[in-house]
């Protein structure tokens, strides 16, 4: 039996094939393509349809489940909690002062540095060994003096915690 898909027409010119993070099968149309030949593409990539739906349910199977609304509000906590005194000794032994800082729920990155030298940090950096923790608001102080990632930002970098490859080894996004 055919995999069931959804069908996204558009003003494409061939047809594709997208098995999403989700599971799910998108078939991708021309605006004027017939259901006919739709069905007959399908059909065709059966076997890449399969491998590729077969991958999706392993890699979801693997996957740790979603944190809860609970579980989020503890990070926030705890990082609330924690962040401030490393945020404090590492501002003082750097000669840097934030603007302030925010705990969010970010999923795609640890901690950004604003322009007006604010810093935020994902809760999901408190799931992460302390010195990888310990990395990533080191990091985001050495943007107040240099905003961007070029030489001169790993320099001051690699000047307060020389070991910053090892440390970045240890974050992994969860």
């Amino acid at each position: 039996m055919a995999e069931p898909y959804e069908l996204i027409r558009s003003r494409r010119k061939t047809l594709a094939l997208e098995v999403t993070g989700d599971g799910r099968l998108l078939v991708r149309a021309p605006l004027r393509c017939s259901q006919a030949r739709i069905a007959a593409f399908v059909a065709a990539h059966a076997a890449w349809i399969e491998k590729h739906l077969s991958l999706q349910r392993q890699r979801a199977a693997q996957r740790p489940p979603a944190p809860t609304a609970a579980d989020i509000e503890a990070l926030k906590a705890r990082a609330r909690a924690e962040l401030p005194g490393l945020i404090a000794a590492w501002s003082e032994k750097m000669g840097v002062v934030p603007a302030g800082f925010k705990v969010t729920a970010a999923r795609k990155r640890y901690g950004s540095c604003s322009a007006k030298d604010r810093l935020c940090f994902s809760c999901f950096l408190m799931n992460c060994p302390e010195p990888a923790v310990e990395l990533v608001v080191v990091h985001e102080l050495c943007h107040i003096r240099e905003k961007n990632h070029g030489p001169g930002f790993y320099a001051l970098l690699e000047q307060y915690l020389p070991d910053w490859r090892e440390r970045k080894k240890l974050l992994f996004m969860s």
